[in-house]
């Protein structure tokens, strides 16, 4: 069974975090929401979420993969914290899943593995990643080898679901994406 966590840091927000967890658990991937400090994280528009556990709680390398919600100043508060930068070099290092959506991607860019390689994120952020020679694409959602970056709170189920076909989960993201609607939308 695959694990991931996903960080929130106050201000996150809701939308990418959230729909992240909910398509995850129900692929039945293990989803753990992991809060910087205190479990009670209070997203960018006021909704306070119980997070499973702590980044101080450690042994934080057992998952699969680390996601990274936007919002802010959510992704700011993310990329200030040096255990972030040292949990995303640390997943990259060893190939393992490391996503980031909206702005997070600013993330990435300080933790310097996105250098060479193609990426996204929340249209203004362009120039907070270029400056690591990433490529950048105007792609919703972007898979370069095991980094996904994605544009923003409207691609959340389109992030989830690649997240779950990069977890090979492919049944299960095409059951979800029928079982959901979301293959009426398009």
């Amino acid at each position: 069974m695959k694990k991931a966590m996903i960080l929130l840091a106050e201000g996150f927000e809701e939308i990418e975090a959230l729909t992240v967890v909910d398509v995850l658990r129900r692929a039945d991937v293990v989803c753990d929401m992991v809060a910087l400090g205190d479990t009670e994280v209070t997203g960018s528009h006021g909704i306070v979420v119980k997070c499973d556990r702590s980044i101080v709680d450690g042994e934080l390398n057992q998952y699969d993969g680390i996601i990274l919600p936007g919002g802010q100043p959510g992704s700011d508060n993310l990329r200030a914290d040096v255990r972030v930068i040292e949990l995303v070099k640390d997943y990259f290092a060893t190939g393992k899943l490391v996503a980031a959506i909206c702005a997070a991607p600013i993330v990435l860019a300080k933790a310097g593995i996105l250098s060479g390689r193609s990426s996204t994120c929340y249209p203004g952020y362009e120039g907070q990643l270029d400056h690591n020679n990433a490529i950048p694409k105007d792609d919703l959602v972007v898979i370069d080898e095991n980094i996904i970056t994605s544009r923003g709170p409207a691609i959340a189920l389109e992030f989830s679901y690649e997240i779950l076909k990069y977890f090979e989960e492919n049944e299960k993201a095409a059951s979800l994406r029928e079982g959901m609607l979301y293959n009426k939308l398009f």
